[in-house]
Parts: structure tokens; sequence; C-alpha cells
């Protein structure tokens, strides 16, 4: 990853997790959806009472954007915030074609997401649930694994937001299911009028469909929840090729 050389000060955030980031697509020199990353970055700034001016932050990320080679291919450009450190990085894209030509299995994850605690709004540095679990997924062959809350309700995937069509309809579950609110998320959720409700993990099983989205993703199908085989992806598909029309 370049340009995270910056002396690393160990404040909260590194023995406490209290700080946030934000990883945010690069296509062919152009950062998607940045105002809408930086909203993001500046709620949860504020959510930890982090007195970081985001002129800052944004005067940094620019430097980052003018690096050699970030004007080529698909980037991703990551701010990470704490209390007495601001680093900017980038690295390369390493979802490619090919995993969007097979879609994505997934599975549930053995861990509960916890809607009551505020942590789960924001994007911060408490994320060794996700990346545990993310690594235990790949190791039994499973691209994503999903949470469910504390009340046995379909939250998030570990990296993802999760979407099903059921009966033709797109839903999604609500935040208040405990989900971090996602960019692609919200801009799914706005093409398609997803409805926002509490969905149940035997309603996968009535579904026709399912595809996941983030930042760096996009729109991913989905082929299978464990042992259930989805006989569509064609909404999320059509959705994914919308996205990378519009994506700027």
């Amino acid at each position: 990853m370049r340009g995270g050389n910056e002396l690393l000060i160990p404040d909260e955030g590194y023995y406490f997790g209290i700080g946030a980031f934000e990883t945010i697509a690069v296509e062919a020199g152009t950062p998607v959806f940045l105002e809408q990353h930086y909203e993001r970055l500046n709620r949860a700034l504020k959510f930890f009472e982090l007195d970081i001016p985001m002129r800052e932050i944004e005067r940094k990320a620019e430097q980052c954007l003018k690096e050699p080679g970030m004007c080529e291919g698909r980037k991703v450009l990551k701010i990470t915030v704490s209390p007495g450190n601001l680093l900017v990085a980038s690295r390369e894209n390493t979802y490619r074609e090919e995993d969007y030509e097979r879609g994505f299995c997934v599975d549930f994850s053995r861990v509960r997401r916890n809607e009551t605690s505020p942590f789960t709004y924001h994007k911060t540095l408490n994320y060794g649930d996700c990346l545990l679990e993310k690594r235990r997924a790949k190791a039994a062959g499973i691209d994503e694994p999903v949470f469910l809350n504390m009340k046995g309700i379909i939250s998030e995937g570990a990296s993802t937001n999760v979407f099903f069509v059921k009966a033709g309809q797109v839903i999604t579950p609500e935040v208040s299911c405990g989900l971090l609110p996602g960019i692609l998320r919200g801009y799914i959720c706005r093409v398609c009028e997803a409805e926002e409700r509490e969905i149940l993990p035997e309603e996968v099983r009535e579904c026709e469909e399912m595809f996941l989205t983030n930042s760096l993703l996009g729109v991913m199908p989905v082929t299978s929840f464990g042992q259930y085989q989805f006989p569509s992806q064609k909404k999320g598909r059509e959705l994914l090729r919308k996205y990378r029309e519009e994506r700027f």
C-alpha cells in the first residue's frame, strides 16, 4: 500500500479502535462518490468527537490522487483517521472481472452483529469481527459471511450490504437491523426503490435472487446462500451494468 509510511502515533485509535476509515474506489483516476464518502467520514468524526478539519483530510487525499499510476486502472483510496493520526494511502482494487462472471457464494456467520452498539453504524477501526470472519469464510470456500443481529434478523455482510429479490421486489435490511449504511447501498435504494425492512433467515429460500454491494465491489451477484442456489441473477447484473454506466 503506497502513501502509508507516515509515523504512527500510538493513540486511542491504535489501542482501543477509536477512529474511522473510508475506502474509496478510484476508476481511471476518478474517485467514485467522493463527496458521499467525505460526508460519512465527517459523521464518524463527530461521533468520536475528533477535531480534525475535513479540509486537511481532503488536501491529503488530493495529493494521493496525484501520485503516479493513480490515473490508470482500478485503484483504492483509503483514508484512516484517529485522535493522533491521519493516514491516506492507495492500493490496487483486487476485485476482478472473473469474480463478477462467477458470482459470489455466501453463508451465515457464527458471529452476531450487535444492533445496540453505536459502532455498528459507523465505519470504524473496530473491524476485528469482520476481518476474522472473512478469513474464516475464505478458508471454507465462502466469498462473504452474512451476519444476523442479536434478534436473529439478517443485518449485513462482513464488508457488504445485502439485497434480495422476492417476487420481483428488491428488499434490503433496514438500518435499525444493525448495519453500516453503505454508499452503494444508498445508490441502489434510490435507483430501484428498494424496500427496507426486517428479513428473516427463513425468507432466503423464498427469494429468487440476491446481490451484495460495497464501494469497491460495486454490485456483486450471488449464486448461492449456503446450500440454496438462487434461480436468477438478472436484477443484480442489470444493476451492475447500470452502476458502471452511471458511477462518474
